[in-house]
C-alpha cells in the first residue's frame, strides 16, 4: 500500500529556521562588556555557559517549575553569581534582561538556506501547508516570525506555552495536526534537534526529519539533512490536495 500523500510541512523554529545561537551569544557578551566598570570578559566562557545555563532553565520553565520571567532571572543571576559580580535582586535582574533582549531581538536572522527552502516547497504544487512547531513564550515566538518575515508563509503555529505540552511530548505534535485537521502520516517535520524534534515527532507518527547543521556522528534511522535546501526527503512522497 503506497504512503499517504504529504499535506503539511512543519518546522521548528529555533535552530532549524532562526539562528538563535548566533544572536544570543553576540547578545551576552555585549551585554556583559557594555559597562566600563566590568570584569574582564571571558567570552568563550560567558557564551558557553550562557547557552547551558538556557538550556537548565528553559527546561525548568517547560516542566511548569518557573515562569518565563523567572527562568530568566534564573540564568543571569546564576551566571552573574558565576562571574564574581555578587547577588543580583530580581529587579537588578530584570533590567539586565531588558538590555540583553533589545541585542537578542536586534540580531534574528534566518539561516540562509530557509528563503529558497520555503520557496520550493510553496511551488511544489497542492495545497501544502507550512508551519511550525516550537517550545516557548507564545509572544516571543510569534514576534520572531514576525520580525523575519515568516509569518505569512507559515500560518500554522503551535507553541508549548498556548498547547499545554511541550517538544518532546507527542502531544504537542498531534495538537499541532489536529490544527490542520491531517493525520500524522500525512505530516512532516523538521528539526535541529535529533531527539527532541525528529525522534520525537517519528515516534508521535509524523514524518521526522533531522536537520544536522553541525554534521554530528550520531546514528539515527530518521532522515537526515544537513542544510533545508536537501529537501528531497521532506517530499519524499507525493504531495496532495
Amino acid at each position: 500500500m503506497p504512503a499517504p500523500a504529504i499535506a503539511a510541512v512543519l518546522f521548528d523554529l529555533d535552530g532549524t529556521l532562526i539562528d538563535h545561537e548566533t544572536a544570543a551569544d553576540e547578545a551576552v557578551a555585549a551585554s556583559f562588556g557594555a559597562r566600563a566598570d566590568s570584569p574582564p570578559l571571558d567570552r568563550e566562557r560567558v557564551v558557553s555557559r550562557w547557552r547551558e545555563l538556557e538550556a537548565w532553565a528553559m527546561d525548568r520553565y517547560l516542566a511548569g517549575e518557573v515562569t518565563f520571567r523567572e527562568q530568566r532571572r534564573l540564568r543571569i543571576t546564576r551566571l552573574a553569581g558565576e562571574c564574581g559580580l555578587g547577588e543580583w535582586s530580581d529587579e537588578r535582574a530584570d533590567a539586565w534582561f531588558a538590555r540583553y533582549l533589545t541585542r537578542y531581538e536586534a540580531g534574528w536572522r534566518t539561516y540562509r538556506d530557509v528563503a529558497p527552502t520555503l520557496a520550493a516547497l510553496t511551488a511544489a504544487g497542492g495545497d501544502l501547508r507550512l508551519g511550525v512547531i516550537t517550545n516557548g513564550d507564545a509572544d516571543q515566538q510569534r514576534r520572531k516570525l514576525e520580525r523575519v518575515g515568516l509569518t505569512s508563509l507559515l500560518r500554522y503555529a503551535t507553541i508549548s506555552s498556548e498547547a499545554g505540552a511541550a517538544k518532546p511530548a507527542a502531544q504537542i505534535f498531534h495538537t499541532a495536526c489536529d490544527g490542520l485537521r491531517l493525520p500524522p502520516s500525512r505530516v512532516v517535520y523538521v528539526g535541529d534537534r535529533l531527539l527532541t524534534d525528529a525522534a520525537a515527532a517519528t515516534t508521535a507518527g509524523l514524518r521526522g526529519v533531522w536537520l544536522d547543521r553541525q554534521g554530528a556522528a550520531s546514528r539515527t534511522s530518521v532522515p537526515r539533512i544537513s542544510t533545508l535546501t536537501e529537501h528531497a526527503p521532506l517530499l519524499a512522497y507525493p504531495v496532495g490536495d
